[in-house]
């Protein structure tokens, strides 16, 4: 019936209306794009055909799962009762869709998310990318149907102690995972990132992690130079999410009345992630200054080739280095984005 459906209809609106009767994961518990792909590709110039075409090869090469059914209304005196269950998604998806249209966008994430900052791991992250990206697009409910993904699929790491930082380098922090007790040696239930993000915040020396950050007004510009240096000097795959990661956080912390939890906790999980990156050394500024120096094809040929792309992750990363080299001003931005759709080695 839905394949019969798209024939009639076309764009954006009514594709994302389809997307959002499907879950927010797929097996094996694997994070669904699609919302948040098919803005990007709006954004990034694609024909309402591309948009069919690129969402029902997704749904059928994945088996996108519908969404399950209701357990039980979440109750607004008692919403923290159930976070983490992916059994509720359904009905914390509807109670942040209410909540959304009662309060509205704004107020809606000043009052919730932050008492759900420490569990913005689950899913890998990407309740914020739905959160993001539905904070751009002002949609009140991808916002909900955010919101309850993150509530459903939330992944507590160790809480900030309140101690003193010692030091104001995202880098240094990223550096020193490495001499951990026992982060060579971990093992995760399976090789899915947020397994990985799990079972390093089980060692207890990672604990301090989210502690050592001094931050201050320059803390997310910095974050955002390390990240990008980091995915620069790897385009590993892990090392994308800080890129496209830093994106997300951008969009949704003007939204917070104090952003800095947010921040550290993203930190925190980059840092959970090292290990699987393989412990990389960062490029030097010299190393930076000569990639930033390469030539690359301009913006309008990497949108092209992002559209004409079905990796997911292909269109995050072109969209997001395109929106933060408008933000930050940095070229290299662009550099990445034309290697991670193979337009320059």
């Amino acid at each position: 019936m839905r394949r019969a459906a798209a024939v009639q209809f076309s764009g954006l609106e009514t594709i994302l209306s389809r997307a959002r009767e499907d879950s927010v994961e797929f097996p094996y518990l694997l994070a669904n794009h699609v919302p948040m792909v098919l803005v990007a590709l709006d954004r990034l110039g694609a024909s309402p055909e591309r948009l069919e075409q690129w969402y029902e090869q997704y749904r059928e090469s994945n088996k996108l799962p519908p969404m399950p059914p209701p357990v039980s209304p979440i109750i607004r005196t008692s919403w923290a009762e159930a976070l983490g269950d992916r059994a509720r998604e359904a009905d914390y998806r509807a109670f942040f869709i209410g909540e959304t249209r009662r309060l509205g966008i704004d107020a809606v994430i000043r009052t919730y998310l932050p008492a759900m900052t420490s569990g913005l791991a689950g899913s890998a992250m990407h309740p914020l990318m739905r959160l993001a990206y539905g904070v751009l697009k002002k949609d009140d409910q991808e916002v909900g149907t955010a919101l309850g993904y993150w509530a459903a699929c939330y992944l507590s790491l160790p809480p900030a102690t309140g101690a003193a930082p010692d030091t104001d380098d995202p880098g240094t922090v990223l550096a020193d995972v490495g001499n951990i007790e026992g982060i060579r040696s971990y093992e995760p239930e399976t090789d899915l990132l947020w397994h990985n993000i799990r079972a390093v915040a089980t060692l207890p020396g990672f604990r301090p992690v989210i502690d050592r950050l001094a931050f201050s007004a320059d803390t997310p510009r910095r974050m955002a130079a390390t990240s990008l240096a980091l995915f620069a000097g790897t385009m590993d795959f892990s090392a994308l999410h800080s890129v496209t990661g830093m994106h997300w956080l951008r969009l949704v912390s003007s939204h917070l009345d104090n952003a800095e939890p947010l921040y550290r906790a993203f930190w925190q999980v980059i840092a959970s992630l090292v290990p699987k990156i393989g412990f990389p050394t960062l490029p030097t500024v010299e190393a930076l200054e000569e990639m930033r120096s390469r030539p690359a094809p301009v913006w309008r040929e990497i949108k092209r080739a992002a559209i004409a792309s079905d990796d997911e992750h292909d269109v995050s990363l072109v969209f997001s280095a395109l929106q933060e080299e408008e933000v930050w001003k940095d070229p290299l931005y662009r550099v990445v984005a034309a290697r991670r759709v193979g337009l320059i080695a």
